[in-house]
């Protein structure tokens, strides 16, 4: 790396954790606000210390289970330790809270793959989730994402129930400078992921990015339809997809914990991208759901900015929840 390549990942290093605090900031405020108001006089972490605590992550949307797990993990640590101050409890909580994340896998399976010249075909992601979360921006800003590294990619819009998700793909591939595929609306969606998984390999390319329909009548069809898509592409690459993205929006707090457990029922979701982070006081809805799930988050979407669609990264993620 030379020296102004070293400059300019630091420059990006600096405004990606500049955005994310920013996009935290509501949860940050929401949640620090309460906790000092819940220890304001008292100087020892105590039953009633907790019991505020545990409103507090409850309130943030960190869910009812894991927030029971901090707060067994803080109880824990007051009887061994005999006496924890409450100056002490913002870094107990961080570290309570960034070993719940450890135990899941994060980063990217695609952009950490190493580069050895020698081409073994695409990486191919299905992108799932219902409509209004975010899906199709977050299609679009992982093209941004992968296609600034200097990956080849390409898009295929199969969400054909809705125009609005086929136009909007098709506007992002030419906003990004990635091709998309696309037979319109009302056309099967399968033969779209068929037709953009047989392009990537043509064109060599290194990603190749599949939209889904995101509501389908009820479950059944959902699962037929998912599966329908994956049998297709096995066609052209016998183990795609690689990847099955969950998008979910962060500011729905516990109603996106509803969506993880149907999608996570009627297929096998290998990765989550939570959205709109940056619009919600919920932002611990990220803590629950990887938890509770134990599927890696990939990436959060922290603003609008095409850069906002970070990789997610458990101790800058923490370190940005608990800076002051």
């Amino acid at each position: 790396m030379g020296l102004f390549d070293f400059f300019k990942k630091d420059k990006e290093s600096k405004e990606q954790q500049e955005s994310l605090d920013k996009g935290l900031e509501k949860t940050k405020t929401s949640f620090f606000d309460q906790l000092s108001k819940a220890v304001v006089g008292k100087s020892k972490v105590d039953e009633e210390v907790l019991d505020d605590l545990e409103s507090l992550l409850v309130h943030a949307d960190v869910g009812i289970d894991t927030t029971v797990k901090v707060i067994d993990r803080i109880e824990k640590r007051v009887a061994r330790d005999k006496y924890v101050g409450t100056g002490d409890l913002d870094r107990i909580l961080r570290e309570e809270i960034a070993a719940l994340l450890e135990e899941n896998n994060t980063g990217s399976a695609i952009l950490d793959r190493p580069d050895n010249g020698e081409y073994t075909g695409p990486f191919v992601v299905m992108v799932v989730g219902v409509n209004g979360v975010g899906k199709t921006t977050t299609i679009g800003k992982l093209a941004h994402r992968f296609h600034s590294a200097g990956k080849k990619v390409v898009l295929g819009a199969a969400d054909t129930f809705r125009a609005a998700a086929v136009d909007q793909l098709i506007v992002w591939g030419q906003r990004v400078g990635v091709q998309v595929i696309s037979h319109g609306m009302n056309t099967d969606p399968a033969s779209v992921a068929y037709d953009a998984v047989k392009r990537g390999v043509e064109m060599q390319a290194d990603v190749v990015i599949i939209d889904t329909a995101g509501r389908l009548h009820n479950k059944v069809n959902l699962m037929n339809e998912l599966t329908k898509i994956k049998r297709v592409m096995q066609k052209v690459i016998p183990d795609a997809p690689h990847e099955v993205l969950l998008v979910l929006d962060g500011s729905t707090g516990q109603n996106a914990f509803l969506q993880a457990k149907e999608f996570t029922k009627a297929t096998e979701v290998s990765a989550l991208a939570i959205t709109k982070l940056d619009g919600t006081a919920k932002g611990g809805v990220v803590i629950g759901i990887s938890d509770q799930f134990n599927i890696p988050v990939r990436y959060i979407g922290v603003g609008e900015k095409m850069t906002d669609l970070q990789l997610f990264d458990r101790h800058t993620y923490v370190n940005s929840l608990f800076s002051k």
